[in-house]
């Protein structure tokens, strides 16, 4: 009944070591000692038992169960998830520590197999759950009140009801995933960690290249761009391919199940109506003319340019202090923010940075971009960075955090209940970045170093909104063209160039090899239509920071409280303590108008 934890990297991650201090590794042993320990195969013996033990006492006879029995059932299903997550979670780590490692990648396959072969045993489980009626399982809720914590989890299972296949055909497809879209998922990351760039005679991997396009030096950034390009363009027929396959796969996939729309199914994962993520989609669309347009055109100036090249998007400003902030500073820098909201949220990060549960560095092979990675609720999250020094990675490190913190708090729910929703669980990550910019805003020297943070935390939410619902147009029409017939590179950069123009603004203008950028941007691939939920974080952060601002005390316990409630209420309940509801179009309106507030000043410097 839980998919087992998977990390999702980032959007504004940037991606080679140097002068930063000493950068923490990732400790694995709180998971296990090593591939081949004795702890780890006992877990898989316990685990082929239990699963062919439940299946063996469940299959066919859960309508039988009474609420106690099934109180059972579905604890004993948690017990299951949270070795198989733990499994799953330390094989999948060390293959984000190095992606070109065969024995690494060897290892996370085998696991995975052997888990998709053990777990296919309890396809029944859900579809079973399922024909439980609706009176019925009502009562059993109602009636013993240790099951009806679990009402969450049985909605969200009642939601799949109506796309819910046959017993051999749920099996089937359950059985085939590691060859269908897992496959394809390892061939984009092994591909892109195994790009090669040359800039000014350096060889790069992807996240040293793609941090050269905020290097001050503008022929620096072009250059990096145009080789980007080059190599993107390479390449692009397999990633065309990745993306062919893995759309007409889930249009299969979609069709049998009925599905009404290819967004569909994130949506019902998401907890999240369609009308609502309509609704923030068309209110971030009508307010690009207020946001990106508008900013773009202040950075022109700033830069003392005609028009700006793609290369000039993430440019520094001029004024911008080039000093490089190092691993100690980062973390004082976020600590004291964290701290400044409340002490119990420092409290809850400390160890990430004592106990080895960040992964800094810029390695060869290392996995580009950020996450945070929950694990399972009886160990503790693992956050990765691929940290460079820039005032972006602090705001990185800022974010992840926020998500760890989440993680830990929400820990207590358990395995079923811990896991929140994509559109919630980027609440605290962008909490956590805003704390922060807006503790290193109140402590800016002049106007000029004021200007600064404002620019960057403007850059950084248009990339969090503007960009990605961008991105999410971008698959829309990529699933819609993919419906009628094979894409070819060229069709899928056509459609890749027909949002960048709307979002971006007439201050730019594109250089050819750009079409093909859409290529490394890895949640098309891993979570298609995840992307929104950036935007619906972003826009739900600046309404709640905006309630915190006026609230004052009793803020930081609601706050709390939504954090540790994980997946076990709906986004109205969540929200709802702080007058707050994201069905409502005006909602997304006030989070948009913050940033236009903050364009405003801008604006209001120039005068």
């Amino acid at each position: 009944m839980r998919d087992f934890p998977t990390p999702v990297h980032d959007a504004n991650a940037t991606g080679a070591n140097g002068g930063f201090g000493d950068l923490p590794e990732w400790d694995l042993t709180d998971l296990y000692p090593a591939p081949d320990s004795p702890e780890l195969e006992k877990d898989l013996a316990w685990l082929e038992q239990a699963y062919s033990d439940f299946a063996a006492d469940y299959e066919g006879k859960l309508d039988t169960l009474d609420a106690a029995g099934l109180l059972e059932a579905v604890q004993r299903d948690e017990a299951l998830s949270q070795i198989a997550g733990r499994i799953m979670s330390f094989a999948g780590l060390r293959y984000y520590q190095n992606t070109v490692d065969s024995e690494r990648a060897k290892f996370m396959a085998d696991m995975q197999d052997r888990i998709t072969v053990m777990t296919s045993q309890l396809v029944f489980y859900s579809l079973e759950l399922n024909r439980i009626p609706d009176d019925k399982l009502a009562a059993m809720l109602a009636e013993n009140a240790d099951l009806g914590r679990y009402k969450p989890v049985f909605d969200r299972l009642r939601a799949m009801k109506p796309h819910q296949l046959s017993d051999e055909l749920e099996k089937f497809l359950h059985d085939q995933s590691s060859v269908g879209s897992a496959a394809w998922n390892r061939l984009f990351d092994e591909t892109i960690a195994d790009l090669e760039f040359t800039v000014q005679d350096e060889p790069l991997n992807l996240e040293g290249t793609l941090n050269l396009l905020t290097d001050p030096d503008r022929a620096t950034r072009e250059a990096a761009a145009h080789e980007l390009a080059r190599v993107f363009g390479e390449n692009v027929r397999i990633f065309a391919r990745v993306h062919n396959t893995l759309a007409k796969e889930k249009e299969i996939e979609d069709r049998w199940r009925k599905m009404p729309s290819p967004q569909a199914g994130r949506h019902l994962a998401n907890h999240v109506e369609p009308e609502v993520v309509e609704a923030l989609r068309n209110a971030v669309v009508a307010a690009y003319p207020k946001l990106s347009h508008r900013y773009y055109q202040l950075k022109r100036k700033w830069l003392g340019l005609d028009t700006l090249e793609v290369w000039d998007r993430n440019a520094p400003l001029p004024m911008e202090d080039e000093t490089v902030v190092d691993w100690p500073t980062a973390r004082k820098m976020v600590m004291d923010a964290y701290a400044d909201f409340d002490p119990r949220m420092a409290d809850i990060a400390e160890p990430f940075f004592e106990k080895g549960w960040i992964d800094a560095g810029v390695k060869p092979g290392k996995a580009p971009g950020a996450f945070a990675h929950p694990t399972v609720t009886n160990v503790h999250p693992y956050v990765m960075l691929n940290y460079l020094g820039k005032p972006r990675d602090v705001m990185t490190l800022a974010h992840e955090l926020g998500h760890g913190v989440h993680q830990v708090l929400a820990a207590d729910q358990g395995e079923l209940l811990s896991s929140t929703p994509l559109t919630l669980a980027e609440t605290a990550s962008v909490f956590g970045e805003m704390l922060t910019f807006r503790k290193l805003l109140s402590n800016a020297k002049d106007d000029a170093q004021r200007k600064v943070l404002l620019a960057g935390k403007v850059e950084d939410m248009i990339n969090t909104v503007v960009r990605q619902i961008a991105f999410y147009d971008f698959e829309c029409k990529l699933h819609a063209a993919r419906r009628e017939g094979e894409l070819t590179p060229d069709d899928i950069n056509a459609l890749w160039m027909s949002v960048q123009a709307e979002s971006l603004g007439d201050a730019f203008t594109f250089m050819e090899g750009y079409e093909t950028f859409w290529a490394y941007v890895p949640h098309f691939v891993h979570s298609p239509f995840y992307v929104y939920a950036y935007a619906f974080g972003d826009g739900l952060v600046n309404a709640l920071y905006a309630v915190y601002e006026e609230s004052g005390d009793g803020f930081q316990e609601k706050y709390f409280d939504m954090l540790k409630a994980g997946g076990s209420k709906h986004h109205t309940e969540l929200l709802a303590p702080f007058g707050l509801d994201a069905s409502d179009p005006a909602f997304w309106d006030k989070g948009l108008s913050m940033i236009s507030r903050l364009i405003d000043e801008l604006e209001a410097m120039e005068d």
